[in-house]
């Protein structure tokens, strides 16, 4: 099947604010662990602020990447056919939970409710590097 040049572009585009939503996904989880070990109520206030901004910015990655992922699988219908593509579908699913789970945290830190330690969230800040290359892998390599 020969695909027009326009999905060329919107793969580009796809790929571009698939970037964006990664780069809030690896930092923000970050900021909550700066977050529960600042010491200052004013460090806590502008931890509150960059967070909800960043994620802003970050929903906005997730949603235009959704938009232009849908764009092409409606172009591209055989995607569906695939394997591979499936257990990509999957994994997005699970990084949308975890897009809200990111949510949640932000609520959580605003209410004040500081976890003991930050262990927990140090292993929440790397996931993202699993889904990130699950999906690339499966992408690329197509193992199926």
């Amino acid at each position: 099947m020969q695909l027009s040049a326009g999905y060329l572009w919107f793969k580009a585009l796809h790929i571009a604010f698939m970037v964006t939503w990664f780069a809030g996904l690896f930092y923000l989880p970050r900021l909550f662990i700066y977050h529960c070990e600042a010491a200052e109520a004013t460090a806590r206030i502008r931890f509150e602020i960059m967070e909800r901004r960043l994620f802003i910015i970050m929903t906005i990655g997730a949603i235009l990447t959704t938009i232009l992922g849908l764009t092409l699988l409606g172009i591209n219908h055989a995607l569906l056919a695939q394997g591979w593509f499936n257990v990509k579908l999957l994994l997005l699913g699970a990084l949308i939970v975890y897009h809200a789970r990111c949510w949640r945290w932000i609520g959580l830190l605003s209410a004040g409710k500081i976890p003991p330690d930050t262990k927990w969230l140090r292993w929440f800040n790397e996931v993202p590097t699993l889904f990130l290359l699950g999906i690339i892998i499966l992408a690329v390599v197509k193992p199926f």
